[in-house]
Formats: C-alpha cells, structure tokens, sequence
C-alpha cells in the first residue's frame, strides 16, 4: 500500500503568559496583615477550645437497646410462622422425611451401596461426575449440608432414584445455582437428554427430561428420565432407568409429587 503524505500542520508558537506588575510595598503590608489575622484567628479558637471542659464520648453499650429482662406476656406473643410460610421449619429436621413414599409396586433397591440409611455422601455424589475432585471442591466452597436420598426397583430393570442435596441457608442461592447448572447442558444430544424437557408445574425453573433410547451391541436398550429442580435450599434430582421406553408422565408424576412434599 503506497504511503500517503499527511501534511504537517505549521507549528503555533506556545501562549507565553504577560510580565507580571511588581508589588508595591502597600500589597506586601496588606498580605502581612491577612496572614496575621488568619494566624492569630486560629490560636485564639485552639485557646478557648482548651479551656472547655471535655465533651463525654457516647458509652458503647446502650442497655435501652436490648432486650426487655422479662418476657412478654402469653398474651402477648407473637404466633410462630405456620409450616407452609416457614420453609425451615420443614428443613431443619430429618430430611430424609421429605423424601416422598415409595409408590405402590416399588421395591428398596438392596444393590444401592452408595446409601446408608437413607443419606448419600459429598463424595459419593461428586463421584459420579466426570470431574469428581472439582465437583466435591464445589460442593464444599458451596456449604454443602447433607444429601438425603432413595433407590427403589419395579419389575427386572426399572430403577428410580431420588436426591435432596441441601444447602446451608442464607444469602446464597446454592440450591438454584447448583439446578440451573445441571439444566443448562440438557439440551445437548451427548451430554444431556438433547431437549429443552417441559417444566414441573409449580416449581418455577423446574424441568424434567425424557432421553432418546441408547442402543449398543451385545446390550439391552438404554432408556432415562431425569427431572431436576430446587424449592428453598434443597436441590432435588429424579432419575429414572430402564431396559423399556419412560414415558413422560412416569417422570412427571414423580417430580410434582416430590416437589409438593416439600
């Protein structure tokens, strides 16, 4: 590319500032005479503020701001929030008591070595992802509380699991970010269902899923179901295996019913 002549613009010579008028001796006095005053203004202010005696700082403590020795009257009480306004009311106790029953036709699942009496592991939940040390390293920079969980198995192949992962509560949206993060690769063919699912009604950001079938030489057909959503601090995770095709109200049924135990 040829290069093109800018032109130089001709130089302005730099603003030099006038010569000064020089004082007199009159200017001189009048500055003296302001510097003086100022000077003068400011020891006599320090020199009555001395003689003041000292202003007391407010105490520390101030006993009017704290509680009342005696506690109010029966009367006078006011009325815990009911269990429906107090969510942790219902999760502060045996969370595994949020786990809904067992469905009629549906056995506990004998084979499922990763419960104990009705509890799951950090560990045993980060293990089954791909990065199980960062995932048990999220669990905890996270405040992880407990797992609460249930297998159940109907007929040869059908297999159910169900985890309620809890989150210590405060400003933090553990629960619903940990939701939102399984969620947010469903939609791929290879690692999710490969849909957008449908939504659990009444859960908000709640989904559940139906996956195509997996199909491999030598084995039977693979089908899954999985919903996944949140309500308070607990995280809750549905799945659903089988050798025959899940239908959506299979998943659904079991998504609503669990969302409305909590």
């Amino acid at each position: 590319m040829p290069a093109v002549a800018i032109p130089v613009e001709q130089a302005v010579a730099p603003a030099v500032p006038s010569r000064p008028r020089p004082r007199g001796r009159t200017a001189l006095l009048i500055a003296a005479a302001a510097l003086l005053g100022i000077s003068g203004g400011t020891a006599v202010g320090y020199g009555i503020q001395a003689e003041r005696p000292p202003t007391p700082l407010p105490a520390l403590s101030q006993p009017e701001l704290a509680y009342p020795a005696k506690a109010l009257p029966a009367d006078k009480v006011p009325a815990p929030l009911p269990a429906s306004q107090d969510r942790q009311v219902k999760t502060d106790g045996d969370l595994r008591k949020l786990l809904i029953d067992r469905p009629a036709g549906w056995s506990e699942d004998k084979e499922a070595d990763w419960l104990d009496d009705g509890w799951m592991t950090v560990g045993d939940l980060a293990r089954e992802f791909k990065s199980d040390d960062g995932m048990f390293e999220y669990f905890l920079e996270s405040d992880i509380r407990r797992i609460a969980a249930a297998a159940w198995k109907k007929g040869t192949h059908r297999e159910a699991e169900i985890r309620l992962v809890q989150f210590s509560s405060g400003v933090d949206t553990a629960a619903a970010d940990f939701a939102e993060g399984q969620r947010s690769y469903m939609s791929e063919a290879e690692a999710g269902a490969g849909n957008e699912g449908d939504a659990v009604k009444g859960s908000g950001e709640g989904r559940y899923y139906v996956y195509g079938v997996d199909r491999k030489a030598g084995y039977l057909p693979f089908y899954r179901a999985r919903a996944v959503m949140h309500r308070g601090d607990v995280m809750v995770e549905i799945n659903l295996f089988d050798t025959r095709p899940i239908s959506k109200k299979d998943i659904r049924t079991l998504a609503e019913r669990q969302l409305e135990r909590l």
